[in-house]
């Protein structure tokens, strides 16, 4: 089954062109079924690019997906376009009234200012409270994961010595928990960060349990053990050329950006990167969906109960 998104949305024509099933709200009202209800809290500075990575993964399953965009009332995005905002995003006090089977908490680039001074922090804090009574199983990206796991566990994030950019090998910890079922006992995952977190915090919290690591990127999946809230630190849902047009980017800026490490082909920036994350990236949403979304939730949004319980 499809995803279900607004006809004229961009991600539209460009998931059609890639073959990935997209259903309409035209067609999507003539069908009788029980779609799936997701709201992705879009973070990213690029968020057409975002939404389009995330529709693309979310629509690689047999289950019918409505997405729900959401951006802060507290922050306006400077890189979208405020036509694209308007049409196509909804803020918190539209939607807290409502429930969904999932929530998908980006990342943002702001991970040296500390939590409490971003624009839209207390925002973001009243959303995470929100979500424990209101969505099933909420999945955090990036600085959404430390954001996660700082606001409901108390767990710090750390400044690196210099950026974390590239694609790094990651081991699954347990291959038999559901969120990695089908990976390979080593799979690549990129990252762009600037601080991180330290696996002995996590594995001080009895409710945590961390399913990938690397040796230089670190605890890369972690999960609470109810299923209701997942952390990733990395980007998987990133496309081929992502951490091109970042370092591209930051070189156009006179900052003299590394090149990231494991993504050029012979660390050429001229050459086009191998994608080889695709597979994984499109399992463990697919995972998520069909194990903690479709299986887990109640027909019936409004008998969803508190994470706690």
């Amino acid at each position: 089954m499809p995803i279900k998104i607004p006809d004229s949305l961009p991600a539209n024509n460009i998931l059609q062109k890639e073959n990935v099933f997209v259903m309409t709200e035209t067609r999507a009202t003539s069908q009788e079924i029980r779609s799936l209800r997701i709201v992705i809290l879009n973070l990213m500075p690029t968020k057409i690019d975002t939404e389009t990575q995330l529709l693309r993964l979310l629509g690689n399953s047999p289950l019918q997906v409505e997405v729900e965009l959401l951006q802060t009332a507290s922050y306006n995005s400077k890189n979208t376009p405020l036509s694209h905002l308007t049409t196509f995003y909804k803020t918190f006090d539209k939607i807290k009234g409502q429930k969904f089977d999932g929530m998908i908490i980006t990342g943002a680039p702001i991970e040296t200012m500390k939590f409490e001074e971003v624009d839209y922090w207390e925002e973001l804090t009243e959303i995470m409270d929100w979500s424990k009574t209101n969505v099933y199983s909420t999945f955090h990206i990036c600085w959404g994961a430390q954001a996660g796991l700082f606001y409901h566990f108390g767990i710090p994030k750390y400044l690196l010595p210099k950026k974390l950019s590239g694609i790094y090998e990651h081991r699954v910890l347990d291959p038999l928990h559901p969120i990695v079922r089908g990976f390979d006992d080593v799979f690549s995952a990129p990252h762009s960060r600037n601080t991180t977190i330290n696996g002995e915090d996590i594995e001080k919290v009895d409710d945590l349990i961390i399913l990938a690591q690397s040796d230089i990127a670190g605890s890369t999946i972690i999960a609470h053990k109810n299923g209701r809230q997942f952390f990733s630190t990395g980007h998987l849902e990133y496309d081929r050329m992502t951490l091109a047009g970042e370092y591209f980017r930051d070189v156009n800026r006179g900052l003299n950006p590394e090149i990231p490490t494991n993504y050029f082909p012979e660390d050429d920036p001229a050459k086009t990167p191998l994608h080889l994350w695709r597979s994984h990236a499109h399992m463990l949403f697919s995972n998520w969906l069909n194990y903690y979304v479709y299986q887990q939730t109640p027909y019936d949004l409004n008998e969803l109960t508190d994470i706690v319980k």
